[in-house]
C-alpha cells in the first residue's frame, strides 16, 4: 500500500468510526462567541475611524497655523533697497 493510499484507509476508517456526541448548548455558545467577535471588530472599526479623523482634523488645525507650504524668508543676503 502506496503513501497516499494508507493516509485515505486511516481516514476512511476514522470517519466511518462511531461519532463523539455534540454538546446541547454548543451552538448556543457558539453563537454568543461569533456576537462578541462580531462587536469586537466593529468597535475595533470604529476606533480606527475615530483616530483617522482625529488625526485628519489635527493636521487640518496644524497646517493652518504654521502654513508648512510657505517657504521661509531668506536670510543669505540683505534685502534690496533704492529700487
Amino acid at each position: 500500500m502506496s503513501m497516499p493510499d494508507r493516509k485515505e484507509a486511516e481516514v476512511r476508517r476514522i470517519l466511518e468510526g462511531p461519532h463523539p456526541t455534540v454538546p446541547a448548548e454548543l451552538a448556543v455558545r457558539s453563537a454568543e462567541l461569533g456576537l462578541r467577535l462580531l462587536r469586537r471588530r466593529q468597535a475595533a472599526r470604529r476606533l480606527m475611524w475615530l483616530v483617522i479623523v482625529a488625526a485628519a482634523v489635527v493636521f487640518a488645525v496644524w497646517a493652518s497655523r504654521v502654513h508648512p507650504w510657505v517657504a521661509p524668508p531668506s536670510t543669505v543676503a540683505p534685502p534690496v533697497e533704492g529700487f
